[in-house]
């Protein structure tokens, strides 16, 4: 334990050196703005920060995460970075695997990053400093990111089962599979029920303890993304067309069908799920704004991909040419565009109206609208 504290000093040590080393990184020494005043102002957006993150110019910048008050910008060959979300400031950098080694998911879970490597180890990160608390080999590899409550690791294998596992020993406790044998795309668990979706369109609930079904909700096909909770509702997207919510009456065995609205065209991605609207990207078509409670779709941004954020009766869409559409939710209509065509990156911010965005080389800002 005192060998990995001793490492993670070091770590520590070596990226504050090498971000003060110029022209070591890409963009270092740059001074010119991911979003220019002049947008900036067309936007009626202002600048909380940026910062140019200690990425080097044979790698770039591949996602960016929100986990609590944090930002976790991880490039393309597994470097993390953790940055305060008030002050875009550092507060550590490590390489979380070797270059070129897949990862599947991030999540937290209390105060643990959680994910599995390509190599079948489960991997538990202190969320506050990056130190590895844990490895856990686990024998099979996984078809989407693990999910975790007080009692168990719920673990997805390609062998189309979902193995749960003991938190403490690591030792398995159950395994279940739906019916048809189908893959399991995404895992949900709290202390009550563990929900998990498949490529056949299943929605599962199983109570959380050993491997005995609630309650089954069918799709005609796949489950896109992972499926969200809101309380006792949930949404998600299928490959029929059609994005659902699905109600958890009283007790988690009943379920109810609220809505399901069909789009244009296959669905390949989860809904982003705010307090009064459902947001769906439609590939080929664009972003659709429906309304929470009935269903009823209230607005499409044409070549829409991502909600950035939500600031009053205003949302603020990135399309994937590069531009900010800024809708009214309220009258249905377009307010302005704005030319962010040096942004390549994002991550959609639901909790507040900050909007995080970054460009391959590791600039990155922090933007709040201006009302």
């Amino acid at each position: 334990m005192l060998k990995m504290i001793r490492f993670s000093i070091v770590l520590l040590v070596g990226v504050s050196a090498l971000w003060i080393t110029q022209n070591s990184f890409a963009g270092q020494g740059s001074s010119k703005p991911l979003i220019s005043q002049e947008l900036l102002k067309h936007a009626r957006l202002k600048l909380l920060w940026e910062n140019e993150l200690p990425i080097k110019k044979n790698e770039s910048l591949d996602r960016l995460l929100i986990f609590g008050n944090r930002i976790y910008a991880v490039s393309d060959r597994n470097f993390m970075l953790s940055l305060n979300q008030k002050n875009g400031k550092i507060i550590f950098g490590k390489n979380i695997e070797p270059a070129g080694l897949p990862i599947t998911g991030v999540k937290l879970y209390d105060d643990e990053l959680l994910y599995v490597s390509s190599n079948s180890k489960l991997v538990q990160l202190n969320a506050q400093s990056g130190i590895v608390l844990k490895t856990t080999d686990i024998e099979f590899s996984v078809s989407c990111p693990v999910a975790r409550n007080s009692s168990y690791f719920y673990l997805a294998g390609t062998d189309k089962r979902l193995h749960a596992i003991n938190a403490e020993n690591k030792v398995q406790a159950f395994e279940v599979a739906a019916e048809n044998e189908s893959m399991i795309t995404s895992v949900t668990a709290d202390e009550y029920f563990v929900l998990f979706a498949t490529a056949a369109g299943n929605i599962i609930s199983i109570a959380p303890d050993l491997p005995r079904r609630l309650w089954q909700f069918d799709a005609s096909k796949a489950i896109a993304g992972p499926v969200i909770r809101e309380g006792m509702s949930l949404y998600f997207a299928s490959k029929d067309t059609n994005v659902y919510r699905v109600d958890m009456v009283g007790l988690p065995e009943r379920k109810r069908l609220a809505w399901k609205y069909q789009t244009a065209a296959v669905l390949e991605d989860a809904p982003v799920v705010t307090r009064e609207i459902v947001y769906q990207h439609v590939k080929g078509k664009g972003l659709t704004a429906i309304n929470k409670n009935t269903g009823s779709p209230l607005w499409q941004v044409s070549g829409g991909v991502d909600l950035l954020t939500e600031a009053g009766n205003k949302a603020y869409v990135i399309t994937g040419t590069r531009t900010l559409v800024v809708m009214d939710n309220v009258k249905a209509k377009e307010l302005y565009t704005v030319n962010f065509a040096g942004v390549s990156k994002h991550v959609s911010n639901i909790t507040d109206d900050k909007i995080y965005i970054a460009d391959n080389l590791g600039r990155i800002a922090c933007l709040q609208p201006v009302e």
